[in-house]
């Protein structure tokens, strides 16, 4: 038996996956407590699904080993470990009803009739499918199948909740409802959750923890914040959110150069004359105020874009980059200023804000 670190309900252990000379995952070393809901996140093709299911024994690891509650589950097939799993396509059963969709594996597990009832009675209130029990699944919306197949996936208290893009299928709306719902699920029941997921907002807003994968690697872990305030690489910064890249003259230990414009920041570990690129998010960026004279710099609107809650404004700045600077202002603020093409405005970012990475 292997020895588990104090509240870790899984570890994964130098997990690789090949499949002839391709290795889908490299070396993947993560511990998940107890409880906690994750992300795994990333572009198609990271490697992230095959990840899943080899936690879930649906794929066989080429070297590692994953270890659950204590037990050494590497090599059990799939029905032997303690998991449910949510798909993307549903893989509901079409000829049987909601209720005998969610009973399916209560009675495979050989529970007794009233038993079987009372639980999935439960269920369907938990996901508010009660008056849907007698429907089949071409009857019901992809958000109700969804939560069909969610009740199912927890029908026998599974330790371990495995989600594989649950909610990609689904319309913008749709997706925001279910995204809370399954979290304040989540959180009522305390179950274990890994999902996989490709939409970075997606993660922000359900995940304890994100593990942000890349060609088969993880390369950044941490709580949503730490993932967008601290990424740690320019892919990083781009995936998660938007991001401003500007290239970048180190100056000195505390300034950089943009074409003639100099800028106040935290250099960190680069030298004088290193080539970098200064990275600020769109909605770091502000307007002028009389008492800013640091990181000021005079730009010109040439493009607007209305996105309900915020605009996003295009501003040209030659003398500090070649490239368009994108700044997000709230529709109330924009209103207030009255944005239009061509007006002249002095941007503003603090030095707090701006992060520098290598070229």
């Amino acid at each position: 038996m292997t020895e588990q670190k104090n509240n870790t309900y899984l570890a994964v252990n130098n997990l690789s996956k090949s499949f002839g000379n391709f290795e889908a995952i490299k070396n993947i070393a993560i511990d998940i407590k107890e409880g906690e809901f994750v992300c795994f996140l990333g572009p198609s093709g990271c490697g992230k699904t095959t990840l899943l299911r080899c936690i879930a024994g649906l794929e066989t690891q080429t070297a590692g080993s994953v270890i659950q509650k204590d037990i050494d589950i590497s090599y059990e097939p799939p029905s032997n470990r303690d998991f449910g799993i949510v798909f993307q396509s549903y893989a509901l059963f079409p000829n049987l009803s909601v209720f005998s969709n969610i009973s399916y594996g209560l009675i495979n597990n050989k529970w007794k009739k009233d038993d079987i009832k009372k639980r999935v009675d439960e269920l369907l209130d938990l996901v508010n499918l009660t008056e849907h029990a007698s429907k089949y699944p071409s009857q019901l919306s992809g958000g109700e199948q969804q939560r069909v197949a969610l009740a199912r996936a927890l029908a026998t208290s599974p330790g371990l909740l495995l989600l594989d893009e649950p909610l990609s299928a689904l319309d913008a709306k749709v997706r925001v409802f279910l995204r809370k719902q399954i979290r304040d699920l989540q959180r009522k029941l305390g179950v274990t959750t890994i999902m996989v997921t490709h939409d970075q907002e997606e993660a922000q807003t359900m995940a304890d923890r994100i593990f942000v994968m890349n060609e088969g690697e993880i390369i950044q872990s941490g709580t949503p914040s730490e993932i967008y305030t601290k990424a740690n690489s320019p892919f990083i910064a781009s995936f998660i959110g938007s991001m401003n890249f500007i290239p970048a003259t180190i100056n000195s230990a505390k300034k950089v150069k943009c074409n003639s414009i100099e800028i106040n920041c935290d250099t960190g570990s680069f030298t004088e004359n290193d080539s970098v690129q200064l990275a600020v998010r769109p909605e770091e960026i502000y307007f002028q105020q009389e008492n800013q004279d640091d990181n000021v710099i005079p730009a010109t609107i040439k493009e607007i874009e209305f996105l309900g809650s915020f605009q996003r404004v295009y501003f040209e700045a030659k003398s500090f980059t070649n490239e368009l600077i994108i700044v997000d202002v709230p529709s109330a603020n924009a209103r207030k200023i009255k944005l239009v093409i061509d007006k002249e405005i002095n941007l503003y970012f603090s030095k707090q804000d701006a992060r520098i990475y290598s070229t």
